[in-house]
């Protein structure tokens, strides 16, 4: 997906001012394809330059009042065109799953909090995600309702993926610390013991 696509969905949806449409982005599409402000009035002028979109002529600003957008046929077959082609599916990359990797090498201090951070992050999010199905989504939705509810459903599903991940992930890197803790302990003593005995030993042969 890119963001011209997105902007031309939202404006299909309801013709909007740039201001509107960035506080649409921020309840909604922003939430898998999120975009700036500032992008979003850039991506504006592009598609009004290319000729998918337009002012709304019948409401010309004057001054004080807002820019309203509305698509034109050629945006609307240009939307079309890309919502029907084909597209590869990418991998994914994910920073916090290479140092998770990573820890295993080096070493797991301070993980422990950074995946807590991460696991309440992810719980926010769903509770949101959740709140809005129940709000704005019922049994008896309009079949394009039903598409934009398979949206959210997806984020919803990926939410709760990375809850259940990321606990089973601070259980494990928490046992594993615990359990480095007891060792160590025992290391340290041990170490110990062994430097006494040397030193102890080489008074022994200097006397």
């Amino acid at each position: 997906m890119s963001l011209p696509h997105a902007i031309l969905t939202a404006l299909l949806e309801k013709p909007s001012s740039g201001l509107e449409l960035t506080r649409r982005f921020d309840r909604s599409i922003g939430y898998f394809w999120p975009a700036t402000h500032q992008q979003i009035y850039r991506e504006l002028g592009k598609l009004e330059q290319a000729g998918f979109i337009r002012v709304l002529p019948s409401r010309q600003p004057s001054r004080g009042q807002k820019k309203e957008f509305e698509v034109l046929p050629a945006g609307r077959a240009e939307l079309t065109a890309w919502a029907s082609g084909e597209q590869e599916a990418k991998p994914v990359r994910n920073a916090l799953v290479l140092r998770l990797r990573a820890a295993a090498v080096v070493g797991r201090t301070g993980l422990d909090e950074e995946l807590r951070r991460h696991l309440a992050l992810h719980r926010r999010q769903l509770a949101e995600y959740e709140e809005i199905e129940d709000r704005d989504f019922g049994a008896a939705a309009e079949p394009e309702d039903r598409l934009r509810q398979l949206v959210l459903r997806a984020g919803i599903g990926l939410e709760t993926f990375w809850v259940q991940w990321l606990e089973e992930a601070l259980t494990e890197v928490e046992g594993m610390t615990e359990g480095a803790g007891a060792v160590g302990g025992t290391g340290t003593a041990e170490g110990t013991g062994m430097a006494e005995t040397e030193e102890t030993a080489g008074g022994e042969e200097t006397g």
